[in-house]
């Protein structure tokens, strides 16, 4: 045989039958090192998801290293094997195989070093992507035509050739080539279209750029699978007088589903690559009948190639972009799989895949391999990738999620409302709603003022700002180009990703409780001894209007509906925008009724509660948390402008905050910072859960748990022992974190339809403490806005608790008790007597 670089044409070789061997171990070796090679990769790709969601649901930053060094270690794994499966047998076959495998491993590992990329800026992930496989493709180019041993058209098997009455089209006339595209390469599409039908169904798509940039990412990953398994791969399975479809497909079909499989690993964030190791490997057969179709059918050799190339690039091109384009990595989470959210869709849209890739595999094995099969026209194939290209936008339209979801981003400015020197006041309620008004006037006098030539610019350019006053920032579509454009403003301090969650194909179910009905106070209220200062002090709560931000409120449950403050301005749901309160996730309505339930779950229960949905789906984004915190500071009727509608003297007097943002949501460590100082200067009295990410120390991280003027709140057990779960200071600038602790293991309270629910979590302790403030200011209106002696009493009052440690490493003491415990756990009779006095 030449070598030399492939001359675009020639007579095919003779054919050379190869050579026969009794030795059986090489083909032993390579079925048992492509076995290896599938269960290395599922399990390492498998476990860096698990291994991620386990941090992010300690709250945990994601490990930078752990990606690389997963990749690294499948290189060595996988690549030393198919090393040796390429240099060692005499088997051509085998060393293809072994060849194929060690070039898809070795991009596999490049392309999961791009995972390092935050999850947040999924844009430069694609763009990298796309730019990391377009450069690889190119390199395995290069390395293909400098060391492969081929003729003008060895790729092509021997006896290839087809008659002018096989060979639908007829073959090109020489010298000249055809523009327009082949029946294989037509198919391919088909394929590759049915491979994106379940993702046009049960997907959406994010913004125009995203989805953009995830094209071009498919098709680089196309363009790199079509150079790797080229014609002088398939050519080795391709042997026979004429050549033996059969083993071609069955052969070369597994050894083309592995290198996919590693392909497949290697495509998109961690999370968005799972579906593909479902759905792509089965196309390797699928792959193999395609080109067994183009050597059939065609009597030029290196047009055969190029068919061949332009099918497996588009076949796996549009086979990876589903996963790519339809679905957001940072929902593919653990933190969603109780409902039927979207890892539930992802995992019903990679079984319909599965499922349509194997049986496409199968319908063109049967039709296109079969030695006596008449290749379909061109006609036929093109009326059916359009039949498909038709159906998917069909499904796309109808039962699917058309129209396109990207984040949003928050732009926030330089200048922050000046708050300093507010009037005193008259204490008492009169005197918080004056603070509240001047402080809503300061914060909408700035706004309005240094946003107007930042607004008018979005607003030519079609981005459709959202302002806020609370923090002074202003939240617009765009992507990276307009980010760094907004980042170069004089008046911008920085730029921050908004989330905006993809729509679901059918509503996630509502969240109910099963525990029974409690018959008389729940363990945690009397053992903060709130039963006791109803029996014995006779405070209830009444006069006091705490504010809810979460995932709503079921309005209609009966420890809650007498409750409800009523009127236009006590309820509001940026996300969804319903008019009245309601809740499927039920994390809100458990959080309301600790608060001021009734029958025996609230520490309040004649308080008022007014809500607002800054969660969807347990999800949120630093836009709507401002949202939920400016109508608690200056409620606003449904449908009003809240620069402009908002009634501050209608604001709650405590808020509980059971939530917290962290970085995958967009939030940094200070954007939230000017909204709490704000609601401190109007009096409004603000508490916070310090967060489920214990027993590690300095894990009180996410705002606003770690911001001074906010009362942070760990939990308890019933033993007063710290929850494991509970999170701990320091935090940044020394402050004292967590404040106090409340009960929150193992907490009754409601559920949406009408039910009661167990739930563990500072997110059950915080509301309970909100509970304790409105007994106080119940107790003596005069202490109503008084924050910095509310937080004393609470502090002064507060009985001791057991810290807990990660383990008796005296590193793990966190610093002191103090930074486990704070200043104990709230003594609600023993505060509402110290309010009194």
């Amino acid at each position: 045989m030449q070598v030399g670089s492939p001359s675009p044409a020639g007579p095919p070789l003779p054919y050379r039958p190869p050579p026969r061997s009794a030795n059986p171990w090489p083909v032993v070796a390579a079925v048992l090192v492509g076995a290896w090679t599938v269960a290395v990769t599922v399990a390492t790709q498998t476990g860096g998801w698990v291994t991620d969601q386990v941090l992010l649901g300690f709250g945990r930053d994601r490990a930078g290293w752990l990606w690389p060094v997963l990749g690294l270690a499948t290189v060595v794994l996988v690549g030393t094997p198919a090393l040796l499966l390429a240099v060692l047998p005499r088997s051509a076959p085998v060393r293809a195989t072994g060849r194929v495998w060690l070039a898809a491993v070795l991009a596999l590992g490049v392309l999961t070093l791009l995972r390092i990329v935050p999850l947040v800026h999924h844009e430069a992930y694609l763009a990298a992507l796309a730019a990391v496989a377009a450069l690889a493709t190119l390199a395995a180019t290069w390395w293909s035509r400098r060391h492969t041993v081929v003729s003008g058209d060895a790729a092509a098997p021997a006896d290839a050739t087809a008659s002018p009455a096989d060979a639908v089209d007829g073959p090109e006339p020489a010298g000249r080539r055809s523009r327009r595209p082949g029946t294989v390469p037509l198919l391919a599409v088909a394929a590759g279209l049915a491979l994106l039908l379940p993702w046009a169904w049960l997907g959406a798509l994010g913004g125009l750029l995203e989805t953009v940039l995830a094209l071009l990412a498919a098709a680089a990953i196309g363009g790199l699978a079509a150079t790797l398994l080229d014609a002088t791969f398939w050519s080795r399975f391709a042997v026979g007088r004429p050549p033996r479809p059969a083993r071609l497909v069955l052969v070369g079909g597994l050894v083309a589903g592995a290198a996919l499989l590693l392909l497949a690993a290697g495509t998109g964030q961690s999370g968005a690559q799972l579906p593909a190791l479902l759905t792509l490997p089965p196309a390797g057969f699928t792959l193999a009948a395609l080109w067994a179709a183009t050597w059939r059918s065609t009597a030029d050799p290196a047009g055969a190639a190029r068919a061949g190339r332009t099918a497996t690039g588009w076949l796996v091109g549009l086979g990876v972009l589903g996963p790519l384009a339809f679905t957001d990595p940072e929902e593919i989470s653990l933190l969603l799989v109780g409902t039927r959210d979207v890892p539930f869709w992802v995992a019903a849209a990679s079984g319909a895949g599965l499922a349509v890739a194997v049986a496409v595999a199968i319908g063109y094995a049967v039709w296109l391999a079969r030695r006596s099969a008449r290749t379909p026209s061109r006609r036929m194939a093109a009326i059916t990738a359009l039949v498909l290209l038709v159906t998917f936008g069909v499904v796309d339209a109808g039962p699917g999620q058309p129209g396109l979801y990207g984040e949003r981003l928050l732009v926030v400015l330089r200048e922050q409302a000046d708050l300093t020197g507010l009037p005193a006041g008259v204490p008492g309620r009169a005197g918080r709603d004056a603070r509240a008004t001047e402080v809503y006037r300061r914060l909408v006098d700035t706004a309005e003022r240094s946003q107007s030539d930042l607004r008018r610019d979005l607003g030519r350019l079609g981005l459709d700002p959202v302002s806020y006053y609370l923090v002074n920032a202003v939240e617009v579509d765009g992507g990276p180009v307009a980010r760094a454009w907004l980042a170069r403003r004089p008046e911008v301090d920085r730029v921050l990703v908004s989330q905006r969650l993809r729509p679901l194909p059918a509503p996630a179910g509502q969240t109910r409780g099963t525990a029974p009905a409690p018959t008389g106070p729940e363990w945690n209220i009397r053992q903060l001894g709130a039963d006791r200062v109803w029996s014995q002090l006779g405070v209830t709560g009444t006069g006091i209007v705490v504010g809810s931000s979460d995932s709503g409120v079921d309005g209609a449950h009966p420890a809650l509906r007498a409750g409800f403050r009523g009127g236009d301005d006590s309820w509001y749901d940026p996300w969804n925008g319903t008019r009245s309160p309601t809740d499927k996730g039920g994390h809100g309505t458990h959080t309301v009724g600790s608060a001021v339930g009734r029958d025996g779950i609230g520490v309040a229960p004649d308080a008022q509660w007014v809500g607002c949905v800054n969660l969807d789906r347990n999800l949120g984004s630093p836009g709507h948390y401002l949202d939920c915190l400016q109508f608690m500071l200056a409620p606003f009727p449904a449908g009003g402008d809240p620069f402009t509608d908002g009634r501050p003297d209608r604001a709650p007097q405590v808020l509980t905050n059971s939530w917290g943002c962290p970085p995958i949501e967009g939030c940094d460590q200070r954007v939230l910072r000017p909204a709490t100082a704000a609601l401190d200067a109007a009096g409004i009295f603000v508490v916070a859960a310090a967060g489920n990410t214990g027993p590690w120390c300095g894990s009180i991280e996410d705002p606003p748990a770690q911001y001074p003027d906010v009362l942070t709140v760990g939990a308890v057990d019933a033993q007063r022992r710290v929850a494991e779960f509970s999170s701990r200071g320091p935090v940044a600038g020394g402050v004292g974190k967590p404040d106090v602790l409340a009960p929150g293991v193992g907490v009754v309270s409601a559920m949406p339809g009408g039910g009661y629910g167990v739930l563990d979590g500072t997110s059950m302790a915080s509301p309970q403490v909100a509970g304790v403030v409105a007994l106080m200011w119940s107790a003596n209106p005069a202490l109503v806005g008084d924050l910095a002696r509310t937080r004393r009493i609470l502090r002064d009052t507060a009985t001791p608790a057991v810290p807990t440690y990660r383990s008796r490493n005296q590193a793990d003491a966190c610093g002191g008790p103090a930074n486990v415990t704070g200043a104990g756990q709230v003594d609600a009779l023993a505060a509402v007597r110290a309010a009194q006095g």
